[in-house]
């Protein structure tokens, strides 16, 4: 079969892993797909690296989970800590099992999952990965949408996909609205590749950790460990990524005899904003281009290729004639509310929980999640629900 893609018939803005699920998803159903990356390559960059175990389940659907996982860490439980009291609680997701195939978590950095998927794309005839593509600029008619690149280029096609991240040129061109708000923290990762289980033998591979003054999440990657911290009010940016200040946060861990090994550091602000629109004719957005939220729990890049599930499963059964162009509403009016229903709130309270400076409200925060843990009716709730599989059952 030869394709002509000139005229792709949708085009996906961004090669991360909310755009390549949605390729691989169109392309093998029989679309013509063209992805435009921007960088010259697939992201090296250490982010998001939690998969859920409803993303675990698209995801063995399409062929990717287990060579997901054979990359990966299965992580069965996540703990809830304090820096001055230890464990608060630890949470079972082996009580998903009678639920899901995937009673865990797996922690792989989300490259991989966007290298396996390249992989997968390399042998269908009917896609086109282009990097070095910068998308600058967005118009449509009624019966097309025109891409401008960077470089001049142009590539027309009956449907785009925005999925170009959270500086989205696409949403620009179209100008929806990105409502939302900036924290007022910064946020530091560094990744290590000590074992930081000789410090804190009876961690979980994912542990909340609250402090109501320098709160830190901990999390195991295959390769490290992964350490966030608030950077200190007033900092520079500078100042937070220099050195001294990098060990010193990781001193607060453990004094380990030469300074800890540091893999990379990892600066940025965080914000929770969710656009006016998911659609725009024949244009869609998905992943953070749609949304932004705050890292804590792990639910961006989960909510963004449950975008793209439903965003590829729609666009196929309109091309394919199974439902019309009003059937293409659903993917707006389903994935937006869940983001402002579900994700946005979570997250937020993930963050005001873990920083939280009253000691009567950490208490009773504290005694909250240990009642939660000890009931095994609650703590079965509280899994789905943190796990994101409750918020894709309600969204069906």
């Amino acid at each position: 079969m030869t394709i002509d893609f000139s005229k792709p018939e949708v085009v996906v803005a961004g090669a991360g892993p909310v755009g390549m699920t949605t390729a691989l998803m169109l392309a093998r159903s029989g679309v013509s797909v063209t992805v435009l990356e921007a960088g010259p390559d697939l992201s090296t960059e250490s982010r998001a690296s939690t998969f859920h175990p409803p993303t675990l389940e698209m995801l063995d659907e399409l062929g990717l989970a287990d060579d997901l996982r054979a990359q990966g860490i299965d992580v069965p439980a996540f703990q809830h800590r304090d820096r001055k009291e230890g464990l608060i609680a630890e949470f079972d997701l082996g009580t998903l099992a009678e639920e899901t195939r995937f009673p865990f978590r797996v922690q792989c950095e989300q490259s991989k999952l966007t290298r396996i998927i390249l992989e997968k794309l390399r042998d269908l005839d009917n896609v086109d990965v282009r990097f070095d593509a910068t998308v600058s600029d967005v118009r449509q008619d009624a019966d097309s949408v025109t891409v401008s690149l960077a470089d001049g280029r142009t590539v027309t096609s009956t449907y785009l996909v925005g999925a170009d991240g959270a500086s989205s040129a696409v949403r620009r061109s179209l100008g929806v609205g990105f409502e939302g708000e900036t924290y007022p923290e910064r946020y530091l990762v560094i990744s290590t590749t000590e074992d930081i289980k000789a410090w804190m033998p009876d961690i979980s591979y994912v542990n909340y950790i609250s402090d109501p003054s320098e709160w830190v999440v901990l999390l195991r990657t295959p390769q490290h460990w992964r350490a966030m911290f608030p950077v200190r009010e007033g900092m520079s940016d500078d100042d937070a990524l220099r050195p001294d200040n990098v060990q010193r946060l990781m001193r607060t861990i453990g004094e380990r005899p030469g300074g800890w090994p540091i893999l990379h550091t990892t600066l940025y602000r965080v914000h929770q904003r969710v656009a006016d629109s998911y659609r725009v004719g024949r244009v869609f957005l998905a992943g953070d281009a749609a949304h932004i939220n705050n890292p804590l729990g792990g639910l961006g890049m989960n909510s963004g290729i449950h975008d793209a599930y439903l965003l590829a499963d729609l666009l196929v059964r309109h091309i394919q004639g199974r439902i019309d162009d009003a059937g293409l509403d659903e993917y707006d009016s389903r994935r937006r509310d869940v983001s402002r229903r579900y994700v946005a709130v979570e997250t937020d309270k993930n963050w005001r929980r873990i920083r939280e400076r009253d000691e009567a409200q950490r208490q009773h925060h504290f005694a909250e999640l240990r009642e939660i843990a000890a009931d095994p009716i609650t703590h079965h709730e509280h899994v789905r629900k943190t796990c994101m599989v409750a918020e894709l059952a309600g969204a069906r």
